[in-house]
């Protein structure tokens, strides 16, 4: 075992031991469904609360759901979801799950889900290569939401300010519905608080602290002063990436009680098991 597998499977297990005793009184509330109806960002982007994720982990254009489910398995997941009123869809050029996607929209009418979609561009020319090779893949002619992925630098912008500009234009043309970014690293999501340009954030955070940027109350900190400017933000790694997924009714009830989350994404790796999670996160918001 190298050391970097060794320090995470430390901190999954440190993060399980956090859930002994877990206070389902502090965060019980108001029942939520999967379903619900969202409005994100200063764009009022509509959504449901829950997304369904296609790459719990994803790298190099593919992800556990294509490898599992391949290309009509991951479009009938997509499906599923719809038929139980999951209408928001989270892919990602790194997971290789557009043409998972097109597939999907072959039997859903395209204006009644909401896409979501990620970049690694950085220049104008790659922004650009990829608004045109993303809608060739997902058979759309827009994209509601665009976000630069896996945000690492605290000078991201810097670094991305072609690739910005383009999606400014593409938002202006009616190509992009809204945009923001995805971070990977707590100097990464203070940037990203700070930047005008961010109308949307995809912000990792469980009570465990699994696969995060930082603990759980100083994400929340953030993600407070994200919120208060505006910014809509969408959850992810609600379940540590998988490893919390023992532990399903805490994770979901502690997101489900955070008023910086205004939706959240979660990859389930099949229709059984994304259709356990609409039944669970009504339960799991009133849970006492």
């Amino acid at each position: 075992m190298n050391r970097r597998n060794f320090l995470q499977q430390s901190a999954a297990a440190a993060g399980l031991a956090a859930f002994h005793n877990f206070p389902y009184p502090l965060y019980a509330g108001a029942q939520k469904l999967a379903s619900d109806r969202v409005r994100l960002g200063p764009m009022g982007i509509e959504l449901s609360r829950l997304a369904m994720g296609t790459g719990t982990n994803g790298v190099g254009g593919s992800s556990n759901q294509t490898k599992k489910l391949g290309l009509r398995g991951v479009s009938e997941l997509f499906r599923a979801g719809y038929d139980n009123g999951v209408t928001f869809w989270d892919s990602a050029d790194q997971y290789g799950t557009h043409p998972h996607l097109k597939e999907a929209l072959t039997t859903v009418p395209r204006d009644k889900v909401t896409i979501l979609s990620k970049t690694h561009a950085n220049t104008a020319k790659e922004m650009k290569e990829d608004l045109d090779r993303f809608r060739r893949e997902m058979g759309t002619d827009y994209i509601d939401i665009l976000l630069l992925h896996c945000m690492l630098d605290k000078d991201w912008p810097e670094r991305k300010k072609g690739a910005m500009e383009v999606i400014s234009e593409a938002r202006e043309k009616g190509i992009v519905r809204t945009h923001g970014v995805s971070c990977h690293t707590l100097d990464a999501l203070k940037t990203s608080r700070d930047t005008d340009w961010v109308q949307v954030q995809l912000a990792r955070l469980n009570p465990a602290g699994v696969a995060m940027d930082a603990d759980p109350a100083t994400v929340i900190g953030v993600l407070k002063e994200m919120k208060a400017k505006g910014k809509g933000v969408i959850g992810m790694k609600i379940l540590g990436a998988g490893k919390l997924r023992g532990k399903a009714d805490e994770a979901l009830q502690f997101a489900l009680a955070q008023d910086v989350l205004d939706c959240f994404t979660i990859g389930g790796e099949s229709i059984e098991e994304m259709l356990d999670l609409t039944k669970k996160i009504p339960a799991a918001s009133v849970r006492g």
